[in-house]
C-alpha cells in the first residue's frame, strides 16, 4: 500500500472509530509509531481535523466525514463471502439482515462491478462444516440478540438448558462477548447466579430477555486474552478415530483438532485427538458414513451408536433398540 492511499484508509479507520491509539495503527498498517507520527501530521497539513490527547489516542473532530469511497471489485466480492459465510454458519437469526445489507451493497455498485458480483454469487457455493450452524441444541435462534446485548452492554435474563439436563435454569448474565468454537457459537458472559465467568451455548438458549439494565465495562476482561487462556486450560477430551485412505484429506482440512496419525489397517489410519465435546466429535465421524470409526473412548463409541440410531429412526428403520 502507498503512502496515499494509507492516509486515505487511515481516515477511514478513525472515522469508524471514536479512539485509536498510535500503536494500533502502527500494527493495523505494518508501519512504525513513528510512521504514524508521520502520517497523522500529513492528515492535519492537508485539512483533516485529526485531535490526539497523549496516552489516550487520536479522534476525527466530530462532524468531519470522508466522502463516500467506491468499493473495489475485491472489496464488494470479499463483503459478499463474509456476508454468505454469516449465513452459512450462524443460526439464521442474521439472515434477513444480512440479505438486506447486501442487497444495499448491490444498489450502490456501478454495473460492472455489480456484474461481477453476480458471477461470483453464482459461481461461489459454502458447504457447511458439521455442526457448525448451530448445532443440536434445539434453542431459538437468537444469536443476533445476543449480539446486540454484547455491544449495548445490556443484561440477558436466559433460561438455559445444559447438556444432558431435562429442565432449564434460570440465569442472568452480563454478557461479554461471542466466540465461535468446536462448531458451535458460544456466548462469554459474567453469570450472576455462579458469581465467575461462564460459556454458555447459543443454541441451548432455550428463551432469552434483553433487560433494560446495563452494565458497566470490566476493565480487567479482555476476550481475546480470556479465549487464549480457555483454550490452554480448557477441558479437552481425548479420542482416537479410525479414517479411510480416501477421506483423510478432508478430514484434516475440517477437523477443529490436529490428527495425530498411528498405525495403519483396513485401507485407513488410526488418528488420536483431543476434542471439546464428544457429541460433536460424534456427529463429524456419523458425516463420513462408512469411512470412519470411532474406536475410544466407549463413550464416543456410544454417541455415535445412539445418534446413528436416531437418523435411522429418522428414515424408519428399526434398529435394535426400537
Amino acid at each position: 500500500m502507498n503512502r496515499t492511499d494509507r492516509l486515505v484508509a487511515m481516515v477511514m479507520h478513525l472515522q469508524g472509530r471514536r479512539v485509536v491509539r498510535a500503536e494500533e495503527l502502527a500494527e493495523h498498517y505494518g508501519i512504525s509509531v513513528r510512521t504514524v507520527y508521520r502520517d497523522i501530521a500529513a492528515l492535519g497539513e492537508a485539512g483533516v481535523p485529526v485531535v490526539g490527547e497523549a496516552g489516550v489516542g487520536y479522534a476525527l473532530v466530530k462532524g468531519y466525514h470522508l466522502p463516500p469511497v467506491m468499493l473495489t471489485a475485491e472489496e464488494a466480492g470479499a463483503l459478499f463471502t463474509g456476508g454468505e459465510l454469516a449465513k452459512k454458519f450462524t443460526d439464521g437469526s442474521l439472515n434477513a439482515a444480512v440479505d438486506g445489507a447486501l442487497n444495499k451493497l448491490r444498489a450502490i455498485l456501478p454495473g460492472d462491478r455489480r456484474d461481477h458480483l453476480e458471477h461470483l454469487a453464482r459461481g461461489t457455493i459454502i458447504a457447511g462444516a458439521p455442526g457448525a450452524a448451530g448445532g443440536n441444541g434445539g434453542g431459538p435462534a437468537c444469536l443476533a440478540s445476543v449480539q446486540q446485548a454484547v455491544a449495548r452492554r445490556r443484561v440477558l435474563a436466559l433460561a438455559y438448558r445444559a447438556r444432558e439436563q431435562q429442565a432449564d435454569t434460570a440465569r442472568e448474565v452480563e454478557p461479554l462477548g461471542v466466540v465461535f468454537y468446536g462448531g458451535n457459537w458460544y456466548l462469554v458472559a459474567w453469570c450472576r447466579l455462579r458469581k465467575d465467568l461462564r460459556h454458555f451455548r447459543v443454541d441451548r438458549i432455550q428463551n432469552l430477555d434483553m433487560r433494560v439494565e446495563t452494565f458497566g465495562t470490566r476493565e480487567d476482561f479482555s476476550l481475546s486474552r480470556h479465549i487464549e487462556d480457555y483454550a490452554r486450560q480448557g477441558e479437552t477430551f481425548p479420542a482416537k478415530v479410525w479414517l479411510a485412505r480416501e477421506v483423510q484429506e478432508r478430514a484434516r482440512g475440517e477437523s477443529y483438532a490436529t490428527l495425530v496419525a498411528g498405525g495403519d489397517r483396513e485401507g485407513g489410519t488410526e488418528f488420536s485427538l483431543l476434542t471439546w465435546s464428544y457429541d460433536w466429535l460424534a456427529r463429524w465421524i456419523l458425516s463420513f458414513g462408512d469411512k470412519a470409526e470411532a474406536l475410544e473412548p466407549a463413550a464416543l463409541r456410544e454417541q455415535v451408536r445412539t445418534q446413528a440410531e436416531a437418523v435411522a429412526r429418522r428414515h424408519g428403520v428399526r434398529t435394535e433398540r426400537s
